[in-house]
C-alpha cells in the first residue's frame, strides 16, 4: 500500500510549484467582489456604490463616477474664479463633449439637462451635434430597425441614424429655417461690423430657436459656449455653400473661437474633461487643456478604447 509520501514524490515537482502555488493574503488589502443584492430593496446610492467592487467595466463605470464627483467638489472647493469667454464661476471648469448621434437618440434630453442647469461650463460637438439638436425642434425623430433596407427607405424620403429614422421633410424644415438667419448674419456682418465665428453662430441658433427642448437654447440662456471647429462638416455646411452664391459675402473666424477655449482652459484653476465619444470632439477638448499641461480630471466614454 502506498504512503502519501510515495505519492507526493510520483508528482511533478515544476507542475505543483506553477499550478499550487501558495497565494499571498489579499485580505485587508484588496476589495472583495460583490454586488448588489436586492433583498435589501431598491437603494439607487448603494446600488451605485456596488458598481465599485462588481468588476469588469462596472468597476470602470464607478471610476468614472469618482472622477466626475471630484469636479462636482472641486467646484465649490476655492474661491469663485471669473474665467473668460464664459459665466462660469468655478473652482473647476467642466468641458463637455460629444458626438452627433448622441444628440440624434434620446441622450439629447440629458445633455440639454446639463446645460440647463449649468452642470457644464463649455461644451464641444460636431456639426451633427449642432443641426440634430435644431432639428429635434422642427420635426420629430422616430424609432426604426437596423436591418431596414435603405434603397426602400430613399424611395419613401426617410434616413436612417443606426436604428432611427429622419423624414427627409425635417431637413427642409432646417433649411427654411437656417437660410434667413444666414441673410441677417451677412447683414450684420456687412452694416455692423460683426465678426462671426462658429461659436457666436451657434449661440445665435440657440436664441432664434427659441425652444426649452433644445441644447443650443439653454446654452444661450446661461452663457455656456459652444465650440464646433468643423461646424461646415454637415447640412449647415451644405447650407452655407448654396448661400454664398445667393449673397456672397459671408465669413465666419475660427482664430477667434480656437483662442477663446484655449484661453478658457488656460484661465481655469482646475479643468476636467467629460467626452462621450472620440475623433475631433476629443481632441479639441484635449488640446485646448494641452495649453495647461493637461487636465485634473477626465472621464472618456467611447467604443474605440484609448
Amino acid at each position: 500500500m502506498d504512503t502519501g509520501e510515495e505519492r507526493r514524490s510520483t508528482r511533478p515537482s515544476g507542475a505543483i510549484s506553477a499550478v499550487l502555488a501558495k497565494s499571498v493574503d489579499l485580505a485587508g488589502q484588496a476589495l472583495e467582489v460583490r454586488g448588489y443584492d436586492f433583498n435589501a430593496g431598491i437603494d439607487y446610492t448603494a446600488l451605485l456604490a456596488s458598481y465599485k467592487t462588481i468588476g469588469l467595466q462596472a468597476s470602470a463605470f464607478d471610476a468614472a463616477v469618482q472622477q466626475v464627483n471630484k469636479m462636482i467638489e472641486k467646484r465649490h472647493e476655492l474661491a469663485p474664479v471669473e474665467c473668460e469667454g464664459t459665466s462660469a464661476r468655478s473652482g473647476c471648469i467642466i468641458f463637455f463633449g460629444y458626438t452627433s448621434n448622441m444628440v440624434s437618440s434620446g441622450l439629447r434630453e440629458n445633455i440639454r439637462f446639463l446645460a440647463q442647469h449649468k452642470m457644464v461650463d463649455c461644451l464641444v460637438t460636431t456639426a451633427g451635434g449642432i443641426e440634430e439638436d435644431l432639428i429635434k425642434c422642427l420635426g420629430p425623430t422616430y424609432m426604426g430597425h437596423y436591418t431596414l433596407p435603405g434603397k426602400e427607405m430613399r424611395s419613401k424620403g426617410l434616413n436612417r441614424i443606426g436604428n432611427m429614422l429622419v423624414p427627409n421633410n425635417n431637413y427642409c424644415l432646417f433649411e427654411d429655417w437656417m437660410m434667413p438667419l444666414l441673410d441677417q448674419m451677412l447683414l450684420e456682418q456687412l452694416e455692423q461690423g460683426m465678426k462671426w465665428t462658429p461659436s457666436k453662430m451657434i449661440s445665435r441658433m440657440g436664441k432664434e430657436i427659441n425652444n426649452p427642448d433644445s441644447i443650443l437654447y439653454w446654452a444661450h440662456k446661461n452663457n455656456i459656449p459652444v465650440f464646433s471647429p468643423a461646424i461646415t462638416d454637415g447640412s449647415i455646411g451644405d447650407m452655407i455653400f448654396f448661400h454664398s452664391f445667393k449673397k456672397p459675402g459671408l465669413i465666419m473666424d475660427m482664430v477667434e473661437d480656437i483662442k477663446s477655449i484655449n484661453g478658457l482652459a488656460m484661465a481655469a484653476p482646475n479643468t476636467g474633461i467629460l467626452i462621450l465619444g472620440g475623433g475631433l470632439i476629443k481632441h479639441h477638448i484635449c488640446n485646448a487643456n494641452l495649453m495647461r499641461n493637461g487636465a485634473n480630471y477626465g472621464v472618456f466614454i467611447n467604443t474605440g478604447g484609448i
